[in-house]
C-alpha cells in the first residue's frame, strides 16, 4: 500500500499553498541553487483535496497551467508532448492492444490518448485523489470525450492494491504517477517488488512503460537511470527514451519494459506513420515519423550512465533514489 496516511499528515494547508490573488510571480525551485519565476497573469480556480492543493492559473510563458501543492503538472503549450510520448509509443510497439491499465493520470490527460487508439476495448485508470479528478473534469475540456468514454473504468483507489486484486490481464500498463520523493507518496512504486507484481499482470506479449522523472544532461542520474537499472533486473528487455518538455524545463525521460526485445524496439519511421494512421482517431500534434527517432537517440553521455548504473531500487533491501524535492512555490508580488 502506499503511506497514504503519511502524506496526508504532510500536506500542506490551503493558507500556506494557495497561491494569493494579488501575487504577480510564481517561483520554483527546480534544484538546489536554481530557482525560476513565472509571470502570474490570472488564477482560474482553486481547491484544496484531502491530499493536496490544485491549482489552475494563467502563467504569461505556458498559457493555461494545473499546478499541485505549488508545482506545475502540465500546461496548455506542451502537455501533448509529454502525454503523446508517454503513451503512443508503447501502444504503437504492440500488436494489438485491448487492455490498458493507468495509474495515476488524474487529470485524463493519459486516457485521453489511450482512448485515441481504435483496439482499445478497456482502460482502467486508478487516481487517488477523487477531487483532483474532479477539478480536471470541470476544467480541462479537452479531456472532456475521455472522461465521458464507456470504455474508460475510472477507480478512486490506490493504484498499487487495485492492480494487484485485478484478476484479468492487461496488453499494456502505463504508470504516471508522482516523481519518487522521500517521503511521497509513490517511490515505493519504483521498486523491484511494485515491477515483479506488475509484470504478473501483463498479459503474454505485454508492454509496461513509465514516466521516469527529470532526463537532462545533469539531472538524468538522479531516477531516470536508476528505474532503467531496477527495471532490467525484472524485466528481460527495457528500453529508455527522452524528450525536452518546455515547462519542465528539462528533458524528460521515459522506459517500456517487456518480456520481448523486440516488442521494446523503436519502430522505423514507416511503421510510426502506418501505425498512427490505422489505429488512432484523429491526428498527434507531436509524434511521428519524423519525431519518433528523436526519442531514442540518447546522447554519448546518458548511454554511459545507463551502462554504469548499478543502483536497483527495493523496498526490502531499502535501497532508493529520489528526485530533488522542490516543496512549494512562493507566490511573490511584483511588478
Amino acid at each position: 500500500q502506499l503511506d497514504v496516511d503519511a502524506w496526508k499528515a504532510a500536506a500542506p494547508s490551503p493558507a500556506r499553498s494557495h497561491l494569493q490573488a494579488m501575487s504577480k510571480w510564481v517561483e520554483e525551485e527546480i534544484e538546489t541553487g536554481l530557482r525560476v519565476g513565472y509571470r502570474l497573469k490570472k488564477i482560474l480556480d482553486s481547491s484544496q483535496s484531502e491530499f493536496q492543493t490544485v491549482d489552475l492559473v494563467d502563467l504569461e510563458p505556458f498559457g493555461r497551467t494545473l499546478m499541485i501543492d505549488g508545482l506545475i503538472q502540465s500546461t496548455q503549450c506542451d502537455e501533448f508532448v509529454y502525454h503523446e510520448a508517454l503513451v503512443h509509443p508503447a501502444l504503437l510497439a504492440h500488436p494489438n492492444p485491448r487492455s490498458v491499465y493507468i495509474g495515476g493520470g488524474g487529470e485524463g490527460s493519459t486516457a485521453r490518448e489511450v482512448l485515441r487508439h481504435k483496439s482499445v476495448e478497456r482502460c482502467v485508470m486508478v487516481d487517488i485523489d477523487a477531487d483532483v479528478v474532479t477539478f480536471c473534469k470541470d476544467h480541462l475540456p479537452e479531456n472532456a470525450a475521455a472522461f465521458a468514454d464507456p470504455r474508460l473504468e475510472l477507480i478512486i483507489d490506490d493504484a498499487k492494491a487495485v492492480l494487484e486484486k485485478e484478476q484479468n490481464g492487461f496488453d499494456v500498463i502505463i504508470m504516471d504517477l508522482d516523481d519518487p520523493l522521500e517521503g511521497g507518496p509513490c517511490y515505493q512504486l519504483y521498486t523491484t517488488e511494485f515491477y515483479e507484481m506488475l509484470r504478473s499482470k501483463l498479459n503474454p506479449g505485454g508492454i509496461f512503460v513509465t514516466q521516469a522523472g527529470a532526463a537532462g544532461i545533469k539531472q538524468h542520474r538522479l531516477v531516470w537511470s536508476p528505474i532503467n537499472s531496477t527495471l532490467r533486473a525484472v524485466f528481460p528487455a527495457v528500453t529508455a527514451y527522452k524528450h525536452a518538455v518546455y515547462s519542465f524545463l528539462d528533458e524528460w525521460g521515459w522506459h517500456m519494459a517487456s518480456d520481448s526485445a523486440e516488442l521494446v524496439a523503436p519502430l522505423t519511421p514507416a511503421e510510426v506513420d502506418a501505425r498512427l494512421k490505422e489505429r488512432l482517431v484523429g491526428e498527434t500534434t507531436f509524434l511521428d515519423g519524423v519525431s519518433y527517432p528523436g526519442l531514442f537517440s540518447l546522447s554519448k553521455t546518458h548511454r554511459a550512465t545507463l551502462a554504469a548504473e548499478s543502483l536497483v531500487m527495493s523496498r526490502e533491501k531499502g535501497t532508493f533514489s529520489f528526485m530533488h524535492n522542490q516543496g512549494l512555490c512562493v507566490a511573490k508580488a511584483g511588478k
